[in-house]
């Protein structure tokens, strides 16, 4: 029970990495708020699980990213962890350099960037009397530059620094800022945006070989709002199985002979 009566808010969080959060987080002992913007849907998940609330909020309405946390500590009385799993990009309108729409690119970094910035302020206004920690979900995207996505791999980057910043300036209020950055995970989003010629090119650069779930992002969020984590802050982790580790020439040798 590392999160044992903790009040723990988690955006989007109704599938995949954010699902897996609130169910490992509950299990831990955490009282977990689901922040959605379809409410009825989270509200039925949240009706199996035990220590389980939801409360609103809609990406495209920026308000809610400061109203959700409101509604968290008028019911729980204070914040203790904040999730910031929401991100968004659009596969087919977010291309590379060259052919991506200028408004589309500014659209997806502000909307990514104003989730956790706006988010973060506003649990940290409540934090500061007692500490917190605040976990931002990024992606390896925002460490290693892609072909394509570059709206999203920009916004993932400002992500990251934004991790450091919110560290170094919060520390002073025993307010830690980690990021955890997600590889190729089995989400629903993978399956309808990745064809599997893709996905098994991606996994040629994996070097544990595999693509990671959701349940193993969510350990390390959890690490990150326990205490093991107490003197832990500004750091960007990484869970991807390695990729982006090894010689970028990786995929075009592993499969060959050793010379040992």
């Amino acid at each position: 029970m590392r999160l044992k009566d903790r009040v723990v808010l988690i955006t989007a969080s109704t599938r995949g990495i954010g699902l897996a959060c609130v169910k490992k987080c509950a299990k831990e002992g955490a009282r977990v708020y689901m922040a959605a913007r379809n409410v009825e849907r989270a509200q039925e998940i949240a009706n199996a699980l035990n220590g389980v609330k939801c409360v609103c909020n809609d990406a495209t309405k920026p308000e809610t990213f400061t109203s959700m946390v409101e509604d968290v500590v008028k019911d729980a009385g204070r914040i203790d962890v904040l999730v910031n799993n929401f991100g968004t990009s659009n596969p087919g309108k977010d291309l590379d350099f060259a052919h991506t729409d200028p408004q589309v690119f500014l659209d997806t970094v502000n909307l990514n960037l104003r989730s956790v910035f706006m988010a973060s302020q506003a649990a940290a206004k409540h934090m500061a009397n007692h500490g917190g920690s605040i976990i931002n979900i990024s992606s390896v995207g925002g460490l290693v530059p892609d072909i394509s996505q570059v709206a999203y791999g920009t916004s993932k980057a400002a992500i990251n620094y934004l991790t450091k910043l919110i560290a170094v300036q919060e520390a002073k209020h025993n307010i830690r800022c980690n990021a955890v950055l997600p590889g190729m995970t089995a989400t629903e989003a993978v399956e309808k945006n990745l064809t599997e010629e893709f996905r098994n090119l991606f996994l040629r650069h994996i070097p544990l070989g595999r693509i990671g779930l959701p349940e193993e992002i969510a350990e390390a969020v959890v690490y990150f709002a326990s205490d093991a984590s107490a003197y832990t802050t500004g750091q960007v982790l990484t869970v991807s199985g390695g990729f982006g580790l090894a010689t970028p020439v990786y995929g075009d040798l592993a499969g060959r002979k050793s010379r040992r």
